[in-house]
């Protein structure tokens, strides 16, 4: 099938499949200040979080801001995980973001002379999930507070070029909606400082700016990479009649397209993402994924090895005679499963079972597709006389360096010391000494793939800082060595799990950057380099998906990559078993989600479910798999991205077999005979929107949860259902939610009134099963969480941030709340800790005071003044503290120490305290009694130290 037809044919399944508009611009401003709103007014604002790490594998970086005069402060943007600043040349980064709305970057622009930092939010990279932004936001003192100055409905914005003579005068470009049309897309300009802005150049409602770059030497003269691309959940067409290349003589205030068709460049259909790199007024540089077909190539000579296309066309009479030999080499190193052997192979081709086409339609899938299309990729072309002509700088491909993945990358870099010195990258970083003519790589073993930023030094040409889907890396031999700055916690987490030991472990799967386990309790701390361990362990690499762990051992864990390539892993050292369910010869290939869902029976742990398009079960442990079910999805759909897959999985605690799925495709269905007929429960709910949850409840075995996510229809309503006659009929709970996409939701396994949320941006609980939810704000950013899991023993709720790597918070206190006590003070039961005859002492003269200190949690039913007492155990008071309470939960914390009526008290009792060396003394050994009163009413909970 021809590309022109595959658009023809998406666009046409497009309009069939738009039932969800874009969400207003009007209503994401809304919902940011309902968000606001109700963290001022939320019972749990005062609830901290804390971040765990890890941050040893970083996140996606998509731009730097370097102050000129001082290249060791800079500024980082991360995808989804904000900005964030360093003055002592990355060895540690402080959040400049934390106090916008959103973590969600695009571009970063700093005026270092008067200290603005402007940001573009909403990532460009056009990945699975490159999220949205809110608009232009300013800050002028170093992002304590921010100001949103427009363009709210950009969605993802590329570029900010402030005029190094005008600061008030800013160009912007923007990309626009990733997957839906709009108008705000282009490049915009304004001469006041942001207060109003025109456009200045617009192609078309789907062609948006992906960069704009100007001469260093004359601001005036300036080139926008206009990029044409339509992204869908089940196809992306990277290239398009709208994108080109224009020029500006006059700062963005008109613009002339130079890709015109006797420029020398490609123009047309098969132009994708370009970058461009301004030397002077005559000379620049260009790069564009050129999404055109390669000339086919004269036909090499044969081989002994046999392809997947020799198949395709070939005839039974032919098969049959292949050599068995030949074909099992094929066979084997294809991955078809054992039984699928020469022998076997060729009795089913002789008794009809199957064609040889069959063969290669076995190894197809939507990734295949994306992967086996024969285009050009990058070049790399050079004007010199200011963009009215264009020549290729190199000749043949620039193989291996966007594979089929353009549309990730699309930057060029020109060395300010040099013109012939120029820089790409993809997936390597390659530079060039030569204009362009020849290439070599820069990677390290230390330097992660897929490359998204680079600045250059201008006045040391060989200090380049990089930014990659691992983190920022530094060098200063121009890339033969490399220092790694990772010292943020930013990874972008899929899925997150805990295991059940006493000190338990956190699992979770990341963007681009494998599956991870690590202790729940870190502190990042940079010991670990003299100690040459982290605390986290690597597991397993690629995209990490879901991580499901055996609760019997916890050394036996199932995790993989993406597009359902999963393994069974003993961390006891025995190598990883490849456990993907294989379709049967002749049948269609499964589907696999790109985050493919799997799931370990409650019941036994040997029993493991895996979702493609239809429904798998293992009954040991993945080795053996059957079907048990039918296609589960609408079927999926034409085009180069896997879709019409299952997305979640659920079973009942209360009975075996009582089984829920949901597709990426707006279907949930439930089986209540372990996959032997299956009902579809999903016809009321909004259609074609992305099953991000069904949850089985645990506490009524009627009881079933959904959420649906609209994300990849740029659809940011939260969408939270709930049924209690196993999805026969549904309400919706997301009632007082602000807007933002719904990722996750779970159950508490103690409270069935207390259910935890996850969406695009922030966390959320209800303690009234969904009637109304109450933000959590407390040292959270707002970062999109993807998943959540409690750990029932220790009683934490645990985030996984796809930008913030994991947070963790005590919810001991949430669990003890109920309809029967909001009106009451409650307290939270305290941890036992154990003494130290080191309370308030130096470890060593040159040492900081060892300062002791315990959280006292609980929960006030209004405003009042609280008074806590620690008193022994028959009373008697050893100290008294007061504060400010707020409704909803409160935090004191402790240091131990005792009043001197308290120290009276122990010396009546003939009790000697040692008084340390900050003066204070400190609770001896023993079991002691906290009291929290409000407004007459008191709550008790013992204290032991040990």
């Amino acid at each position: 099938m021809n590309k022109l037809f595959l658009s023809a044919l998406c666009l046409a399944t497009a309009v069939a499949f738009s039932q969800q508009p874009a969400t207003p611009a009007t209503t994401v401003v809304s919902g940011i200040q309902q968000k606001t709103q109700l963290a001022q007014a939320s019972p749990v604002k005062n609830l901290p979080f804390k971040s765990i790490g890890p941050s040893i594998m970083s996140g996606r970086v998509v731009d730097f801001a370097v102050n000129p005069n001082n290249p060791t402060e800079f500024y980082v943007g991360y995808a989804s995980g904000g900005l964030w600043h360093t003055n002592n040349n990355g060895t540690s980064f402080t959040p400049a973001m934390d106090s916008s709305p959103t973590q969600n970057v695009g571009c970063v622009a700093v005026d270092w002379q008067n200290g603005t930092i402007w940001v573009g939010t909403g990532e460009v990279n056009a990945s699975r999930s490159s999220y949205s932004g809110i608009g232009l936001l300013k800050s002028d003192d170093k992002g304590q507070t921010w100001q949103n100055m427009g363009l709210t409905d950009t969605h993802h914005i590329s570029s900010i070029l402030i005029n190094p003579s005008n600061p008030n005068e800013v160009i912007v470009g923007a990309v626009g909606h990733l997957y839906s049309t709009n108008d705000e897309r282009g490049v915009f300009k304004t001469t006041d400082g942001g207060k109003t802005w025109s456009k200045t150049l617009f192609i078309n409602n789907e062609t948006g700016i992906i960069e704009i770059s100007a001469n260093p030497k004359n601001f005036n003269t300036m080139y926008a990479a206009a990029w044409d691309k339509d992204r869908k959940a089940w196809n992306f067409d990277g290239s398009g009649e709208g994108s080109g290349v224009y020029k500006s003589t006059d700062a963005g205030s008109s613009w002339t397209k130079v890709s015109t068709e006797n420029s020398g460049l490609p123009i047309g259909k098969g132009m994708g993402r370009m970058g461009t790199a301004v030397v002077d007024d005559n000379t620049v540089y260009l790069i564009v994924d050129n999404q055109f077909h390669r000339k086919e190539e004269s036909k090499k000579e044969e081989t002994e090895i046999l392809t997947k296309n020799d198949f395709k066309k070939m005839d039974v009479a032919a098969f049959l005679n292949l050599d068995d030999k030949k074909l099992n080499q094929f066979l084997k190193m294809n991955g078809f499963q054992e039984k699928y052997r020469a022998e076997n192979v060729k009795q089913m081709v002789r008794v009809g079972t199957v064609k040889p086409e069959d063969i290669a339609k076995y190894l197809e899938d939507a990734n295949s597709a994306l992967f086996d299309t024969p285009v050009i990729g990058a070049e790399v072309y050079k004007s010199t006389d200011g963009g009215k002509t264009w020549k290729k700088t190199h000749e043949g491909f620039l193989d291996d360096l966007y594979y089929s993945y353009g549309y990730y990358f699309g930057k060029i870099h020109v060395n300010p010391s040099d013109a012939n010195k120029i820089y790409v990258y993809g997936v390597p970083i390659l530079k060039s000494a030569d204009g362009g003519k020849t290439f070599t790589s820069i990677d390290a073993d230390n330097v992660h793939a897929d490359h998204h930023a680079l600045w250059i030094n201008p006045k040391m040409p060989s200090h380049l800082i990089d930014g990659n889907d691992g983190g920022v890396n530094i060098s200063y031999d121009d890339g033969k060595t490399w220092i790694k700055n990772n010292a943020p916690a930013v990874g972008q987490f899929y899925s997150v799990n805990i295991d059940h030991e006493k000190n338990y472990n956190v699992y979770g799967g990341l963007q681009d950057n494998g599956v991870w386990v690590g202790p729940h309790d870190y502190e990042a701390n940079p010991g670990w380099l003299q100690e040459g361990k982290y605390p986290y362990e690597f597991l397993f690499g690629g995209d990490g998906m879901h991580v499901q762990i055996d609760n019997r051992n916890s050394k036996i864990v199932y995790t993989g990559f993406q597009f359902g390539n999963y393994y069974r892993l003993n961390r006891n050292g025995a190598e990883p078993v490849y456990i993907q369910p294989k379709h049967e010869l002749g049948d269609s290939p499964y589907r696999f989600n790109w985050q493919t869902p799997i799931l370990l029976s409650p019941h036994n742990q040997d029993i493991l479910y895996l979702g493609g398009n239809k429904l798998m079960r293992s009954m040991n442990q993945g080795d053996d798999w059957i079907t048990i079910s039918e296609d589960l999805t609408q079927g999926g759909k034409q085009g180069n991205v896997a879709y019409g897959t299952l997305s979640s999985i659920s079973e009942s605690t209360f009975q075996f077999g009582l089984l829920y799925t949901g597709s990426d495709d707006g279907l949930v269905y439930v089986s209540k005979d372990a996959g032997g007929s299956w009902t579809k429960i999903s016809d009321s709910f909004p259609k074609d929107l992305w099953v991000s949850r069904v949850v089985a409840s645990s506490h009524k075995k009627e009881r079933v949860y959904v959420s649906l996510n609209g994300y990849r229809w740029d659809d940011f309503k939260p969408y939270v259902y709930v049924s209690e006659n196993y999805g026969a009929t549904w309400k919706d709970i997301s009632n007082n939610l602000p807007t933002s996409s719904v990722n996750v939701i779970k159950e508490d396994p103690t409270n069935e009134n207390l259910l935890y949320l996850g969406t695009d941006n922030g966390a959320y609980v209800s303690f009234n099963r969904g009637e109304s939810w109450e933000v959590f704000s407390k040292e959270l950013p707002n970062v999109a969480v993807h998943d959540l899991v409690i750990q029932p023993e220790a009683k934490d709720l645990v985030l996984g941030t796809h930008g913030r790597s994991i947070y963790v918070v005590d919810i001991a206190l949430l669990q003890k709340l109920n309809a029967n006590n909001t009106n009451e003070v409650v307290a939270a039961e305290m941890e036992t800790v154990n003494y130290s005859p080191r309370w308030g002492s130096k470890w060593s003269t040159w040492g900081e005071v060892y300062e002791p200190k315990t959280s006292i949690q609980f929960y006030s039913p209004q405003i009042g003044k609280a008074t806590i007492a620690i008193k022994t155990e028959d009373g008697k008071e050893l100290q008294q503290i007061t504060m400010e309470a707020s409704k909803g939960v409160n935090i004191m914390d402790y240091d131990f120490s005792i009043s001197e009526k308290g120290i009276k008290t122990f010396e009546k009792a003939e009790a000697k305290i040692k008084k340390a060396e900050n003066g204070k003394q400190y609770l001896p050994k023993g079991k002691y009694k906290v009291s929290v009163s409000i407004n007459g009413k008191t709550a008790t909970s013992e204290l032991e130290v040990k």
